[in-house]
């Protein structure tokens, strides 16, 4: 194998010069093309095989991060075995380009460690609806720097899609706050607001309120129940109170009548719709009910008569 390996390694050159390549550089310079091939290969094949088993998106992108990763490291170890044999002090000499990188590359070792906590800790995972940095979306994306959200709310109102897909660093997750919607409780409390005059009978009010919002709301609060019970072994979250529940207050134009009730966060605007048409179609026929909004009312001043004149 030596001798096709010397003679490739005197190449000729236009000039009549010849290019002197050391035979074990040579060498190492054709293990590293077979071992790109042959893990780019390898890949391609495990990624056939997938797209072919398995239907379901979320599963399709979690084999294919998957591979992605033992194939980097594959890598590594590969490349690391063939050029790093033979050094002596090798641990000296990965120790100080360590310490290099990490002043040089300060930003990108901290996406980095974010992106391990991420790994390891999991505060989020793809497919969570996250709030951080001021920022809120669904994560359909996470990689070694950063990881994507597909915006919510902004200008679109009841936490609604943009179409915007924001790119957030890693290291992100180790600087700021971080809200799940999702992870451990899937559930959010909602408030709609109903303000009655003060003619109605707020009574019969509060009844319909409750009763709509109890039989929208009804069976969420019953499988908030087993979730909760479960996440109650993880994290310290205790609801005295689970089901739907009307306060009563009063305001300057009529009294409020508050509705509180869980619902799963992609769910509060069809949820909060469906309430109100509830609430809508009940005080339509209840003529002691009605909605109360702000009015002025505007009084003319009379306009005084000419004095008249003498003389």
């Amino acid at each position: 194998m030596h001798l096709p390996l010397a003679v490739l390694s005197q190449i000729a050159l236009p000039e009549g010069a010849a290019l002197d390549v050391p035979p074990h550089v040579l060498q190492k310079g054709l293990l590293t093309l077979l071992v790109l091939a042959g893990v780019y290969l390898l890949r391609r094949v495990v990624m056939r095989v997938v797209d072919a088993r398995l239907e379901e998106p979320r599963a399709r992108y979690q084999a294919s991060k998957v591979s992605g990763y033992v194939a980097f490291v594959v890598l590594v170890i590969g490349l690391g075995g063939i050029w790093l044999e033979g050094l002596t002090e090798v641990g000296t000499f990965l120790g100080l380009l360590t310490a290099g990188l990490a002043i040089a590359l300060r930003d990108l070792v901290a996406d980095l460690a974010g992106w391990l906590f991420i790994l390891l800790r999991r505060p989020f995972q793809v497919g969570d609806r996250i709030e951080i940095g001021g920022f809120r979306g669904d994560v359909v994306d996470i990689r070694a720097f950063q990881f994507s959200l597909l915006e919510i709310g902004n200008w679109v109102h009841a936490d609604q899609s943009t179409g915007r897909v924001i790119h957030v660093p890693n290291a992100r997750v180790l600087t700021d706050p971080l809200a799940n919607y999702t992870a451990e409780f899937p559930y959010i409390w909602h408030e709609i607001e109903v303000l009655v005059t003060f003619e109605s009978d707020w009574r019969k009010a509060r009844a319909i309120v409750e009763r709509v919002v109890a039989e929208v709301t009804g069976e969420t609060s019953r499988q908030a129940q087993e979730r909760i019970r479960r996440a109650s072994g993880r994290l310290l979250i205790s609801f005295r109170h689970l089901g739907s529940i009307v306060y009563l207050s009063v305001r300057d134009s009529g009294v409020l009548l508050t509705a509180r009730f869980l619902v799963e966060p992609r769910s509060r605007r069809g949820h909060e719709k469906m309430i109100w048409e509830g609430i809508l179609d009940a005080f339509d026929a209840e003529p002691d009910v009605e909605l109360a909004y702000p009015t002025f009312r505007v009084t003319g001043v009379p306009e005084e008569p000419p004095a008249r004149r003498d003389g």
